[in-house]
């Protein structure tokens, strides 16, 4: 449930937002949103957002689940952006006058905490700085094509002097120990770098729309998880370098109410290593380290512009290793029906 209230000047520009927003699920009912924002009426280019709200990173992650189309977001954006919400403070670059010369730019630049809603609390001092740029949707005959580049520049306090970082030992690709005791204290590089584009063509039966993401970047983290944490871990860091992408094919069937889904995205928490070189002896490579993909394939109906029905089935598909229970491919394909409502 989700409550706005906006504030207009005189000629009906946004002067002040107010947003509260709970998730209720069988976990609990949770705050996803509850932030200000004050916008700046002489020219109405700016504004600041200050609260708990969206990290402004990607498009994937920042897409509203009542508009998503898929029923979750990809492993992805499910593992290093976690809740995808953040307490912070954000300026925002977004000229609102219809006769503004950049009125296709939006620019965003905050400094979050970095747990997010995954965490109860902040851990460090340590935060993280996150930027977008957006070219908004630009229409070219009945083509409209949309973008962005990302930045996430932070980290969290090392509470350990034990580091783990990819290198060779005797011509193998393993994890190497770093003891220093310099290491207590410093900040372990959490640093992502994305880029996405959008291709929509209007056409009698609807819409064809393509979907592209990038990211690769450093992600600390642990021997068993990368993802992002909500509380400090505890024992030997381990930096990896990863990156992943989202494939997003989405056709109007017939009319716009008939809609086919095709998705496909890859996560690679470890770029270093890959398959067999994975539960070497020696080399501390664990699970963590496995490469992951899915193919999404779907149907949806929208009844109209509140309810739609989504079918969804996802073929996910692991790397193959010397790991114990990850020799193979695992049996994790999931299948989803959903009917969503939207008022």
């Amino acid at each position: 449930m989700k409550i706005d209230y906006i504030v207009v000047t005189s000629d009906a520009y946004p002067k002040a937002l107010f947003t509260f927003q709970i998730d209720a699920t069988e976990r609990g009912v949770n705050v996803r949103d509850m932030f200000m924002r004050l916008y700046e009426t002489k020219g109405n280019n700016f504004s600041f957002t200050a609260g708990l709200f969206a990290r402004p990173y990607g498009f994937e992650v920042n897409l509203s689940s009542a508009y998503r189309e898929t029923p979750e977001r990809g492993r992805m954006s499910q593992t290093l952006m976690p809740t995808e919400r953040d307490i912070g403070v954000m300026v925002t670059y977004e000229p609102l006058r219809r006769s503004a010369k950049n009125k296709f730019i939006k620019v965003d630049a905050g400094l979050f905490n970095g747990q997010g809603l995954s965490g109860t609390t902040d851990f460090d001092s340590h935060k993280d700085f996150i930027s977008r740029l957006t070219v908004k949707p630009i229409s070219v005959g009945k083509f409209s094509v949309s973008g962005g580049l990302s930045l996430l520049y932070g980290g969290w306090r090392q509470e350990s002097n034990y580091v783990y970082e990819m290198g060779l030992s005797n011509g193998e690709k393993t994890f190497l120990l770093d003891s220093s005791l310099s290491n207590v204290g410093q900040i372990a590089p959490r640093h992502y770098h994305g880029a996405d584009v959008q291709i929509a063509y209007k056409h009698k039966w609807g819409q064809t729309e393509l979907r592209a993401e990038y990211w690769q970047g450093q992600q600390p983290g642990t021997a068993i998880t990368t993802i992002n944490p909500g509380v400090l871990p505890q024992g030997p860091l381990y930096r990896r370098h990863f990156n992943g992408a989202f494939f997003c094919f989405l056709q109007n069937i017939v009319n716009a109410h008939h809609q086919l889904l095709l998705k496909y995205d890859w996560y690679d928490p470890n770029t270093k290593v890959s398959n067999e070189e994975i539960g070497e002896t020696g080399t501390n490579l664990t699970a963590a380290d496995i490469k992951y993909s899915t193919l999404g394939i779907g149907y949806a109906y929208y009844f109209n512009d509140n309810v739609k029905v989504v079918g969804y089935y996802e073929l996910v598909k692991n790397e193959s290793t010397l790991l114990p229970g990850y020799l193979t491919d695992l049996e994790d394909n999931i299948l989803t029906v959903r009917l969503q409502f939207r008022f």
